[in-house]
């Protein structure tokens, strides 16, 4: 996803700024409704679950909203606030909705939760971040348009053909069908996605239009509610939900405090002012362990750094320059210095947590031979200047600045790295094709799937294709592989799909992460899983 995140686009620089909230179980229920858990945050682009695309938002979202479809420690998916998902066909999906669960304003949730929701993401000229996630949907087509210039564009674009997907069918109350344009196997995984989140009929203006303001107070179906009103470049408050149907919290509530500067998180955490902090700041990565003993923690992740080429700028155009910038990269030199091990480096372009991962698919681009990487480059013409945009709330300078001396040193090039105040700020000017030079970039996944990581990120319109990348013969290998009948089958023809960036490098794999956290004495047993996401029925007071 731009990230969930989705887990969403990646903000952070060691692994993700994600969320860590509530629990459930035992303990002093007194107590436990007292503690406020404070949580480190950047500000959020949106707040809807449909246009969610970074690690902000999804964090307080994920305390908000009960999904679907979970995963277990392996990745395998599980049922959560639905009661069954089935198909015969791997076409035509049956869900049904467990009894119980209510919206915090007291709406129950039903089949009609989901479809209206679902069919906002989908309409087009809404321009939601998460629409392409239903794209597999029979009649998405139909909600969106097309400008003139073939480009999509909900403020251009003509009226589409629907409103709502005829994929989408409900049964009764508590059960819908979803029909998807082709047969996938890996849908059910989907489904665990930010985007697939349902809305309160007290979302809705009115028919398929949200409320303006509905985002600054999403009303949600989890264990947490919001607190007020989401206060921007300040903080977000939620409490526990005493009418959640699921497992309780074990704590009374979090802020989710939004920083600029991850150092000045990264005090807090050691002063008592903040209780649970994500990700460690690359200059406190030395000093962390003996500063916070027992309390400085790691575990695996899905995270995959990268750096995204502007393909639509004629500087970046020939694959023979964007190879030479990777081979004159060195990786295992910046890991070691500049993170501390706390990275590994990135030789493919997906992520070890998802099967069907294979090392060194990059192949030689990947290997670091400064002096091949130097005749290339002039040999095709590269650019005298390289500059190298990062969010400056993600903690990524002194990685940026390390990798630009690097390619000033092997290519003879001024590089410069430029810092954007937000995460938000930096997709904005993406999306908006501005020449922000090359694009720091980081992906954790949504769903347990190689596609999760080939679709999003490279796919022609991926949700996350920033830099413009498009191959047809790629677009078809990932949807063959989506519409194989067994897991097996679809991992090789993923495989082959990714061969085909191996060839093209429309992004610079550079490091893959693991959550580096740590959290102050008034909480325990808080673990990230391989979302990069705290395990919210874990986590409750230490004493």
């Amino acid at each position: 996803m731009r990230g969930h995140f989705p887990f969403k686009m990646a903000v952070g620089a060691t692994a993700i700024m994600l969320l860590a909230a509530g629990c459930s179980g035992g303990g002093d229920e007194a107590e436990a409704q007292g503690l406020v858990v404070s949580i480190n945050i950047g500000e959020p682009q949106h707040m809807i679950p449909s246009n969610c695309t970074e690690s902000n938002c999804a964090e307080v979202l994920a305390a908000l909203y009960t999904p679907l479809i979970d995963f277990d420690a392996n990745n395998n998916p599980v049922l959560v606030a639905a009661e069954s998902v089935e198909s015969q066909d791997n076409k035509v999906w049956t869900v049904k909705l467990k009894s119980g669960y209510t919206f915090h304003n007291g709406e129950k949730v039903t089949a009609d939760s989901y479809i209206k929701a679902w069919n906002h993401a989908a309409y087009g000229p809404n321009g939601n971040g998460g629409s392409y996630f239903l794209e597999r949907v029979e009649g998405y087509d139909a909600l969106q348009s097309t400008d003139p210039d073939g480009e999509e564009g909900p403020q251009k674009a003509p009226e589409p053909a629907a409103k709502t997907m005829t994929g989408l069918a409900k049964v009764d109350e508590s059960t819908f069908t979803v029909t998807l344009k082709e047969p996938f196997s890996g849908w059910r995984s989907v489904m665990g996605y930010t985007t697939f989140y349902p809305l309160p009929e007290a979302a809705w203006a009115s028919d398929g239009v949200l409320k303006e303001d509905f985002e600054q107070a999403p009303i949600g179906n989890g264990p947490f509610k919001i607190k007020g009103k989401w206060e921007h470049d300040s903080k977000v408050e939620v409490e526990a939900f005493d009418g959640y149907t699921g497992e309780k919290p074990k704590i009374g509530g979090v802020l989710y405090k939004i920083y600029q500067e991850q150092t000045t998180a990264y005090a807090d955490l050691q002063s008592g002012q903040l209780d649970i902090m994500t990700q460690i700041p690359i200059e406190n990565l030395a000093s962390a362990p003996a500063e916070l003993g027992d309390r400085f923690k790691t575990s695996p992740n899905s995270t995959f750094q990268f750096m995204g080429f502007p393909t639509f700028l004629p500087q970046y155009s020939k694959v023979e320059v964007r190879k030479a910038i990777s081979m004159a990269i060195n990786r295992k030199e910046i890991t070691d210095t500049i993170f501390r091990g706390a990275q590994t480096p990135a030789t493919s372009f997906v992520s070890p947590a998802v099967a069907g991962y294979r090392e060194n698919t990059c192949g030689e681009a990947c290997v670091y031979d400064p002096v091949k990487a130097k005749a290339q480059y002039e040999a095709a013409g590269g650019p005298k200047q390289i500059k190298f945009t990062y969010n400056a709330d993600g903690g990524h300078k002194p990685w940026v600045d390390a990798t630009c001396n690097q390619l000033k040193t092997n290519l003879g090039v001024d590089c410069v790295g430029v810092g954007e105040p937000k995460f938000a700020d930096l997709l904005t000017k993406v999306e908006n094709k501005e020449d922000v030079g090359l694009i720091r970039l980081g992906w954790i996944m949504d769903y347990p799937l190689m596609e999760n990581y080939l679709g999003p990120l490279y796919g022609t319109g991926g949700s996350s294709n920033y830099y413009g990348y498009s191959n047809p013969e790629f677009d078809n290998l990932v949807k063959q592989g989506s519409a194989a009948k067994t897991p097996e089958e679809a991992i090789k023809i993923w495989q082959q799909a990714e061969d085909i960036l191996a060839r093209d490098m429309p992004v610079i794999p550079l490091r893959l992460g693991q959550n580096v956290f740590g959290h102050s004495e008034k909480v325990k047993n808080v673990e990230l899983d391989k979302f990069s996401k705290v395990d919210l029925l874990k986590l409750e007071p230490a004493s």
